[in-house]
């Protein structure tokens, strides 16, 4: 039987290319309007509120816009749970049309605002754009993977988190100019938000049908127990439940740092309103590239070992961005010396021109770029993960999950920054908290870790590459049968597979001390042959397919130098029919060397049916797969491809 097909199985297109089908197209230009809208008039009616309070209201210009930016997240708490339903019982290109249509009614009623001067109405505007993106919330992320393959997710999530963080950067500065020019400052800012909202319309209308998830659910419409209740769900998958976590927090970091920007570049940086324009701008076109990068960085395939490198660079270059501003501020006091640096107020030209000034810039950027590579990837993993008609619900649970730690957020920087601390010392503890907290996930969830390290040897040590890896499958049980597994094997093999794998490993190996933690975190499969605990082990295999797990198992067959497969131990004889599941042989060609190996090549075999699996065919297909890698020709061909 021949296994000399040759085919690396890397996608020839790129995330960008998405940009050009229907299937995301028309999405990412509603995503990306409506994120561009909703800051555009937040914006605008904090700026105006800040600069021409006494023209609109008699009430503090300090209380209004402290006010605002809450009103806006409170739909968020009150009404995720419900938008979580809905996206999951209806088809979601309509839900999509009827949101954005109530989009294009709440900018007429707040254009009537706008042209009466009436705060309330606009208020009142704000809070029901805060419920537009609360029903939008949970259709966006449980939209994507029902329109793209896995190995799409990560360049999808990345580009819409750049569409995201881009439409909020110029919406923001956008509101932020227009509503001040003079004279026609609300009517410029009314005509542009209602163009934005039809153009949202415009564009929702081409989204392909996507059907509902679970069209027969009930609708609970009490928001807490609904709350509670997908919370609870959650929470059953532990990887899925560290994940929402992990992106509230994401959410917490942000909201410190953000919250900070317009005072630290005016008291620290001595900077004008155009500086810290500067540094929003730094930040969101650093998260933007981050998300791009993702799909690169992880070969168009789920890769959460960049989460922990992304949690690592947020706390690096916070520390650093601490460090930076304390040296320019020492830079600063030795310039006031000068009769020229008395009192110096800088634009932007003046600020970028200052010692120091790019240190800070680039910190800034490298926070976004980290933040982008952290979290692209944990909602790849929660939309691959997480039950699939569960899955609105479940976004819905982690958008109030993420309100909630941006209002603690808002809490714990007031609380630091009255006990004392300077905005410098508060990016200082915002970093080792962020240390602290997601090396807490990571413990709790070694799989990131795992993923991480075997990341890290396949970008510096060794350069692998999977032949005909298309063949694991890409949901459901399988059994894969590697000709040899060594704890670096594993690594390896798991680095090629975009879906989680359970390894089974002889005990003895396992329990080795200080690794046996490791390894039961990474719920690997400890196997004695012929004792309790392989009656134990093969229990748990059994049960690790009836879930849909893969289960990759060496047969206790070590390649020998000459290409022979060795004969089959008795530790995969037991399992041999007794799975509905198919096996998938694999050759592991070229790691030789060990640790420090720089290549190899996992070939990757035609499924085996259950019913037709025994240890001779597995033993014929391991050594087609061995015989057609040592082959002169094919290793010419294989090259060639």
């Amino acid at each position: 039987m021949s296994e000399r097909q040759i085919n690396l199985n890397i996608p020839t297109s790129s995330q960008y290319t998405l940009l050009g089908q229907r299937r995301f197209a028309p999405f990412f230009w509603t995503q990306f309007l409506g994120a561009l809208n909703d800051n555009l008039f937040k914006t605008a009616l904090i700026t105006v509120l800040a600069y021409q309070a006494l023209d609109w209201s008699t009430l503090d210009a300090g209380f209004l816009t402290n006010l605002i930016p809450g009103l806006f997240i409170l739909p968020f708490v009150l009404f995720s749970a419900t938008a979580g339903q809905l996206a999951d019982k209806f088809e979601k290109s309509r839900l999509i049309r009827l949101i954005k249509l109530w989009e294009l009614l709440i900018m007429v009623l707040a254009a009537g605002g706008w042209f009466m001067h009436s705060v309330w109405l606009l208020v009142l505007a704000l809070v029901a754009m805060g419920v537009h993106s609360t029903l939008f919330g949970p259709v966006k992320y449980a939209y994507l993977p029902q329109q793209l393959d896995v190995q799409e997710l990560t360049g999808g999530n990345g580009v819409v988190e750049m569409g995201t963080f881009v439409g909020i950067l110029l919406g923001e500065i956008a509101g932020a100019v227009l509503v001040l020019h003079k004279p026609w400052g609300i009517h410029l800012v009314a005509a542009t938000t209602l163009v934005l909202a039809l153009l949202g319309c415009l564009a929702a209308r081409a989204i392909p049908l996507t059907p509902a998830s679970d069209p027969a659910l009930r609708i609970n419409w009490n928001p807490w127990s609904e709350t509670l209740r997908n919370l609870r769900f959650s929470s059953h998958n532990r990887t899925v439940f560290l994940s929402l976590l992990g992106n509230s927090w994401f959410w917490f970091y942000g909201a410190i740092l953000l919250a900070q920007f317009p005072v630290y570049a005016r008291l620290h940086l001595h900077g004008d309103n155009s500086v810290f324009v500067l540094l929003l701008a730094v930040f969101s076109l650093g998260v933007g590239a981050g998300s791009l990068m993702c799909e690169r960085l992880s070969g168009h395939k789920i890769e959460i070992g960049l989460v922990p490198f992304g949690a690592i660079g947020l706390s690096a270059f916070g520390l650093d961005l601490y460090f930076a501003s304390q040296a320019f501020a020492h830079l600063q006091s030795f310039n006031a010396l000068e009769p020229r640096g008395a009192a110096a107020v800088f634009d932007l030209w003046r600020f970028a021109a200052q010692s120091g000034s790019l240190r800070i810039l680039c910190d800034c950027l490298l926070i976004g770029v980290a933040g982008g590579l952290y979290i692209v990837p944990l909602f790849a993993l929660i939309q691959t993960r997480c039950d699939r008609a569960h899955l609105s619900r479940t976004i819905a649970g982690m958008n109030i999950m993420n309100a909630l730690f941006m209002v603690a957020a808002t809490v714990v920087a007031i609380g630091l920054l009255h006990a004392g601390l300077s905005i410098p010392q508060l990016f200082l503890v915002t970093a080792l908290l962020n240390a602290v907290v997601t090396a807490s996930i990571f413990a709790l969830e070694p799989e990131f870790l795992v993923r991480f390290v075997a990341w890290l040897l396949l970008h510096s040590v060794h350069r692998l590459r999977g032949i005909d890896s298309g063949r694991i499958p890409k949901q459901g049980a399988a059994i894969l049968v590697c000709d040899h597994v060594d704890c670096l094997d594993a690594l390896v093999i798991g680095a090629v597979s975009a879906r989680p794998i359970r390894f089974v490993m002889d005990r003895a190996i396992f329990e080795r001390p200080l690794a046996a933690s490791v390894f039961r975190g990474a719920k690997m499969i400890a196997l004695a042959a012929g004792s309790a605990s392989g009656n134990k082990a093969c229990a748990e295999i059994a049960a690790a397919l009836q879930a849909g797990d893969l289960v990759c198992i060496v047969p206790g067959a070590a390649w020998r130098g000459s290409g022979e497969v060795a004969a089959f131990k008795n530790g995969i004889a037991p399992l041999l029919g007794h799975s509905p599941a198919p096996l998938i042989p694999m050759a592991l060609c070229g790691r030789r060397g060990g640790l420090l190996a720089r290549s190899a090549e996992l070939l990757v075999g035609l499924p085996i049916a259950a019913e037709l699996a025994t240890a001779d065919v597995l033993h014929e297909r391991l050594a087609c797969l061995r015989d057609s890698w040592l082959r002169p020709a094919d290793r010419a061909g294989a090259e060639a491809a």
